[in-house]
């Protein structure tokens, strides 16, 4: 019964095909039986096979269902095959060849590219098409130098090299204490000899604190021309009338740019790893010790890099003849200064 109902199915459903379905329907299969008689064992396609059946999924929606001597996932790996090929030809370059071209041109372009360092590649094939030269934009861009990467804002690390003599910083950072509060340390740095020029410790921030502590940094005529800040809100209008009447120009940073202040950023560094993460603050006063022993060390011994392996205050050379080496602690033992003296 089930089977005399699959016959009278597929008896309408033919019924109800197109002539040209059936015509297509009868090419498909006989070209698969053609592929088969060809081959004796697994059938090979050739091109004109694997072109028959691209043409045919493009053409008629059935084409999957007759489909026998491949999967169709097969023919539509071909589809894409073939798309890629049509666009790498379709895309191909339009002068002449890399290998054709001669090395005068090449130094050329190299040598425009080094001369006008704002000039891309189109700009250089424009040229180079006026000179008489006939080659693609891609071969220019392929023979011209790569541009070297250059550090973020030259043009700031410039003005922080050129004002280094007349330019300080100033930060905030937290330390906590053993009863969990929390402790502000504001820090004022002059750049040329990396000194601290002022330093204090509140357990609550304001604008006219702050304001004070500059008045306190540079009294009389010490201030200095150019200072560096970032944006925080404590840095208010109070405070900007305030370090006006200094005659300060204030260098604001981007935001979210710490890189834009080194020099204060890398002290807060230092103060932490050389000294605080090795203490436990009990209170403002204490905190306060502790900063005045570290400075002092980090003035007169502390070596630095930036300075030519001098500290701040100058150090001068001690030579053998000036005695025995001998070790003094300092910030509580953390730290050694050493000196040569004499029996």
């Amino acid at each position: 019964m089930g089977s005399l109902f699959l016959s009278l199915l597929g008896a309408l459903r033919s019924a109800l095909r197109t002539r040209a379905d059936l015509a297509i329907e009868n090419l498909a299969l006989r070209q698969q039986l053609a592929n088969f008689q060809r081959t004796s064992a697994r059938p090979r396609l050739r091109k004109s096979d694997r072109a028959f059946w691209l043409v045919l999924s493009r053409l008629w929606s059935r084409w999957a269902d007759v489909l026998v001597v491949v999967k169709p996932d097969t023919v539509v790996r071909w589809h894409r095959t073939g798309f890629r090929l049509f666009w790498r030809w379709k895309s191909r370059a339009r002068g002449p060849a890399e290998g054709d071209i001669s090395q005068e041109v090449r130094q050329l372009i190299c040598q425009m590219a080094k001369s006008n360092p704002l000039w891309g590649a189109p700009k250089i094939h424009g040229e180079i098409l006026k000179l008489g030269i006939n080659i693609s934009e891609r071969s220019v861009s392929r023979f011209m130098p790569p541009k070297p990467r250059k550090p973020p804002s030259q043009t700031w690390r410039t003005f922080l090299d050129n004002h280094i003599g007349s330019l300080d910083s100033i930060d905030f950072f937290t330390v906590p204490t053993a009863t969990f509060r929390i402790l502000y340390v504001f820090l004022v740095l002059a750049h040329e000899r990396r000194r601290v020029v002022h330093f204090n410790v509140t357990d609550g921030l304001g604008a006219q604190w702050t304001a004070q502590q500059m008045v306190e940094a540079f009294p009389e005529d010490t201030a200095p021309k150019y200072m560096i800040r970032d944006r925080d809100g404590i840095y208010g209008d109070y405070f900007r009338r305030r370090v006006q009447g200094l005659g300060i120009e204030q260098v604001v940073t981007a935001p979210r740019s710490p890189w834009q202040n080194p020099y204060v950023e890398r002290l807060v560094g230092s103060i932490r790893r050389e000294c605080l993460d090795h203490v436990i603050v009990l209170g403002e006063r204490h905190l306060l010790q502790i900063l005045k022993s570290y400075f002092a060390h980090y003035h007169r011994a502390r070596t630095h890099l930036s300075l030519g392996k001098d500290a701040p205050e100058p150090r001068a050379v001690q030579p053998p003849s000036m005695g025995k080496i001998v070790e003094l602690p300092e910030v509580g033992g953390l730290h050694h200064r050493y000196e040569r003296r004499a029996a």
